[in-house]
């Protein structure tokens, strides 16, 4: 049992590794689920809604109707009349983080050992990554300040970037305005890589407990919360991955609206 808890880390499953590196560039497990996600949804979502029909059947309905609700009752109420001209970097948003999220879920590695027979780091949790999640959080930062300038140009989003307010007290207010702009990016890149990162350890954890204790009661326990936790973590990868896009667009609509 000592041994089990001396080598057992919980954290393996969150980890970056490095699989190979070149030309000075270093390739890891993370890097490998982006880029699965972004060919999943180059192939999925094409092949999903390549015919056009009236009423579409299956996945492709499924994906329709996300859509449907995403323009209709989160990004209209918002963007008004903008809606159909950035609605479309909303849609990806979410299905490219739900994509790493829910790939993150699933085992490849032991799939790929079971098939090979030998053990392999080539997956991993991507949104479980400070860096992939703050990359994503970076490109919502630059594209809702683009938003704004492209709707209202340069002078006018600088000049109303923060309400109107006795002018001793302007710069102050300023700066607390573009300190908030920074708060809510650092705030997106946290909260979705905090709630997949804790869930991913806490499966970890739960699932050691096998090794360590090694008996039929402790593997029952531990695969019957595992199961309930995986339930759990499958609605959160939804959750956070439409929190994602909710935010982002909320930023965007104050962005191009400034009279908030």
């Amino acid at each position: 049992m000592k041994f089990a808890l001396a080598t057992m880390n919980p954290l393996e499953e969150v980890l970056s590794k490095k699989l190979f590196s070149f030309g000075g560039f270093v390739f890891t497990n993370h890097m490998v689920m982006v880029a699965l996600a972004a060919s999943v949804l180059l192939i999925v979502l094409p092949l999903s809604c390549r015919k056009v029909r009236l009423v579409r059947h299956g996945f492709g309905n499924a994906i329709e109707t996300i859509c449907v609700f995403f323009r209709n009752e989160v990004v209209r109420p918002f963007l008004k009349e903008q809606t159909d001209k950035y609605v479309s970097v909303i849609w990806t948003l979410f299905f490219f983080i739900l994509s790493m999220n829910l790939l993150g879920m699933i085992p490849l590695d032991k799939i790929i050992y079971i098939f090979t027979g030998e053990k392999n780091h080539i997956v991993g949790a991507a949104t479980g990554n400070i860096f992939v999640t703050g990359a994503l959080a970076l490109f919502s930062f630059i594209f809702f300040h683009a938003a704004g300038i492209l709707e209202n140009g340069v002078g006018n989003y600088i000049r109303n970037f923060c309400p109107k307010v006795p002018g001793p007290i302007y710069p102050l207010i300023f700066l607390l305005e573009v300190l908030s702009s920074f708060i809510r990016m650092f705030s997106l890149a946290v909260r979705l890589f905090a709630n997949l990162f804790a869930g991913h350890m806490m499966l970890a954890v739960i699932l050691g407990f096998i090794f360590f204790f090694k008996n039929i009661l402790a593997a029952t326990v531990s695969i019957s919360f595992a199961a309930l936790i995986s339930m759990l973590e499958l609605f959160v990868a939804f959750l956070q991955a439409y929190i994602f896009a909710f935010l982002t667009t909320i930023y965007i609509g104050m962005a191009i609206h400034q009279d908030h």
